[in-house]
């Protein structure tokens, strides 16, 4: 397993200049001597900001989606290259709601990740099943088939990614998958790392499935639980810093 914890925050689609200057100062200056890495990633209008906010602290910055291109006639787009010129370290790619919402495939997510690693980015790989697919017994096939494609695209590269389990029916309704169930596909995709990687063990796999304040250390107390990709409870400093504390 790796050496230290990740803790990513997702802010999502919120944020405004005024309420993430409040609120990197506060994670900021409350991380104290934290031995986990902390993230926030935030919408790409605001990178410039954070990139400015953490400014000698040892926060780290990460996106919320990269392009699978480099650059050209791709209006809208934002390459891994402009991302790297913010200091950004992480990107998240194939989050389910982009799965869900622009119908991002698996080929999709796994050039993404590719173009994130070519210009020194690591991926935060996001899989997962909705509702349906969990009460139809075909959480291990989805998850692995997610990461298959990625494992595909990057060959002996996969080392070096972040993998996110997010059940799809824990995320933003406020359910959250048990300890033992989150340890149950983490294990599954442990095993499927470890058959395409000598280096499987330096892999983070990250819970994203409502992680919060209240559940986060019994989550993070899981063997194959490296740290977690957090929503909503990322906006709060307060909440934020009970999970890095938890992660300790």
């Amino acid at each position: 397993m790796p050496s230290h914890k990740l803790i990513a925050g997702n802010w999502k689609m919120n944020g405004s200049l005024a309420e993430n200057e409040a609120l990197v100062r506060a994670i900021a200056a409350g991380m104290g001597e934290a031995t986990c890495t902390v993230a926030v990633c935030a919408p790409a209008l605001y990178l410039g900001q954070l990139q400015q906010l953490r400014a000698g602290s040892r926060l780290e910055a990460g996106a919320q989606d990269v392009s699978a291109h480099t650059q050209g006639a791709y209006t809208g787009e934002v390459s891994a290259k402009m991302l790297k010129e913010f200091g950004v370290r992480y990107a998240i790619v194939g989050h389910s709601e982009r799965r869900q919402y622009h119908h991002e495939s698996d080929a999709l997510v796994a050039d993404k990740a590719k173009a994130a690693l070519a210009s020194g980015i690591t991926p935060i790989v996001c899989v997962g099943e909705t509702l349906a697919e969990r009460e139809a017994g075909k959480t291990e096939e989805v998850v692995k088939r997610q990461l298959a494609a990625v494992i595909h695209t990057n060959g002996h590269c996969i080392s070096e990614v972040v993998v996110a389990y997010e059940p799809v029916w824990a995320i933003g309704t406020g359910k959250t998958a048990t300890p033992e169930m989150a340890q149950q596909v983490h294990a599954v995709l442990r095993a499927q790392l470890k058959a395409a990687t000598d280096h499987a063990d330096r892999v983070h796999i990250l819970y994203g499935g409502s992680m919060n304040a209240a559940n986060a250390q019994a989550l993070l107390a899981q063997p194959d639980i490296d740290g977690g990709l957090v929503g909503g409870a990322s906006l709060k400093a307060a909440d934020f810093l009970q999970i890095v504390a938890a992660a300790r």
